[in-house]
This record gives C-alpha cells, structure tokens and sequence, in this order.
C-alpha cells in the first residue's frame, strides 16, 4: 500500500478584535485511476466555505502544489494581520 505525500493538515486564523476567522484545510487522496487527487478547503469558520478539486498524475507533482499552497499561507500574517496556525 502506498502512502501519500502528506497527511491531511487543517489551519486556522483567528483574531478576535478584528473579527477575523478563517479556516484552510487540504487532503489528498488517489482517485479509481491511480491519480492523486488533492482537495482545498476555506472559509470562514463556521460556515460551508468554498473547495477546490484538483487531480495530478504522481505524488511529487500533488506535493509541490500543496507546498505552494502552504507557502501562501505562510505570508498570512502580511496580507490579513494575523497567521495560520493548526487547528486544534
């Protein structure tokens, strides 16, 4: 059995004097044709939010889009004021 490139991560952005709460998660899983299929989540916390499907052909290519999307993440702090951190 082979193993995906990553577990399934979930992150918050919480600051409450500025009403700001967000959520962000991502998933990977192999789809009936061997794909891996890498599914993004975000929104508000609490609400459905929104999601984004996208399949690549190997786990290196799904690994590098996730590690964009995590670089994004990582410069919260410059474009909203406050950061991502694991939700939990």
């Amino acid at each position: 059995m082979d193993t995906l490139p990553f577990h399934p991560i979930e992150l918050v952005a919480v600051d409450a004097a500025r009403n700001i709460r967000r959520r962000w998660s991502v998933v990977a899983m192999r789809d009936l044709f061997g794909r891996v299929v890498v599914e993004t989540g975000w929104g508000r916390i609490g609400t459905a939010g929104r999601s984004l499907v996208r399949s690549f052909p190997d786990e290196a290519s799904a690994a590098r889009y996730v590690a964009a999307l995590l670089r994004v993440r990582g410069t919260a702090w410059r474009r909203i004021g406050v950061g991502y951190v694991p939700a939990g």
